[in-house]
C-alpha cells in the first residue's frame, strides 16, 4: 500500500518527461552508486518498488541490506526497460537514502553501548504513513522495535498521568479497561523522578517502567531499587556522547527518537550504465 501510494504521488498521470524521449522499447542499466559511507537499508525496498512499476526488471545485487558501504560501492544493477527504471528512480532513492540514514544513525548508538546489556530503541517519532519502512531500517542498523502505534500496547505518560488524577488512577483505569475488552497488552508506565518510581512499584501491575530524563546519578538510584522486578527503559536527552554511561547503569532499555526524526541521509545515486 505504502509503495502503490507513493507511486501514484510521483507519477500521477504518467512520467511525461520520460514517455515523450525514451523509446517504449528502449533497454537500460542502472547502478545504484554509494558516495557516502554508512550502513545499506532499503534494498529489499527497492526490489519490490521495482517489481510494482515493473516485474520484468532484473536486480543483481551485490550489497544487502545491513551491510556496511563506502564510497564507490555498487549496492546493485537494474536492468531492463528504461522507461521502468526512470520511473522508479527518485522513489527508490528517497527511500534508501532515509532508510540507510536511519540504519547508519542506529548503528552508532548500538556500537556506543556494546558489551552492555541495554537494548536501543526507536520510537513514534517517524514520518506518518513511513513508520513501518523507518522502524525497519532501525531494525536493519541493530536496534530494536519499540510499539509500532498506540494499538500494540499500554505506555502510561506524563499526560495521561495527569489527565487520569495521578499514577494509581491511570494504572487502575487501565487494568480495567483491559479486562473489559479482553486485551492482553503489557503495560509500561513513564515515571518523572524516584518518588513517581517509589509508587509505581507500591501499586505494581506494569511489565516496565520508562525512566524519562532521569540523570545517571538517579538512573543508577532506579535500577537499585527495582532490583530487576520490572524492565527499566531510559528515555530522554540521551545522545551518542551519553548513551553509553546510562547503559552502564544496568537499564534494559533505551529509547532514542534521534533514531527516526533527526537523520541525514545516506548519499547515494541510481546511474545509467552506458
Amino acid at each position: 500500500m505504502l509503495i502503490k501510494k507513493a507511486i501514484e504521488e510521483d507519477i500521477g498521470e504518467g512520467d511525461h518527461t520520460t514517455l515523450s524521449i525514451i523509446d517504449a522499447n528502449a533497454i537500460g542499466i542502472a547502478r545504484l552508486i554509494i558516495k557516502d559511507e554508512g550502513i545499506l537499508a532499503g534494498v529489499q525496498v527497492a526490489k519490490k518498488i521495482f517489481s510494482f512499476i515493473d516485474n520484468g526488471l532484473i536486480i543483481n545485487t551485490f550489497i544487502d541490506d545491513g551491510e556496511k558501504v563506502r564510497y564507490g560501492d555498487i549496492a546493485f544493477k537494474v536492468t531492463g526497460k528504461a522507461r521502468s527504471i526512470l520511473m522508479a528512480e527518485r522513489l527508490v532513492l528517497n527511500i534508501m537514502q532515509r532508510m540507510s540514514g536511519i540504519a547508519t544513525q542506529t548503528a552508532k548508538y548500538v556500537e556506543a553501548i556494546k558489551g552492555t546489556k541495554a537494548k536501543i530503541l526507536d520510537t513514534r517519532k517517524t514520518t506518518p504513513c513511513n513508520r513501518i519502512i523507518e522502524k525497519e531500517a532501525v531494525r536493519i542498523g541493530g536496534g530494536y522495535n519499540h510499539r509500532m502505534g498506540l494499538y500494540d500496547m499500554i505506555l502510561i505518560k506524563d499526560n495521561h498521568i495527569d489527565f487520569a488524577g495521578g499514577i494509581k488512577n491511570a494504572l487502575q483505569k487501565v487494568h480495567n479497561y483491559l479486562k473489559n475488552k479482553a486485551l492482553k497488552l503489557k503495560i509500561e508506565i513513564e515515571v518523572r523522578n524516584l518518588q513517581e518510581l517509589q509508587e509505581v512499584l507500591k501499586i505494581g501491575g506494569v511489565n516496565r517502567i520508562l525512566l524519562d530524563n532521569f540523570t545517571i546519578k538517579d538512573t543508577y538510584e532506579a535500577v537499585s531499587m527495582v532490583n530487576g522486578k520490572y524492565e527499566l527503559e531510559s528515555s530522554g536527552g540521551i545522545t551518542l556522547e551519553n548513551v553509553r554511561e546510562y547503559a552502564l547503569t544496568g537499564v534494559d532499555y533505551i529509547s532514542v527518537g534521534a533514531l527516526t526524526h533527526q537523520i541525514k541521509s545516506l548519499d547515494m545515486s541510481l546511474k545509467s550504465e552506458i
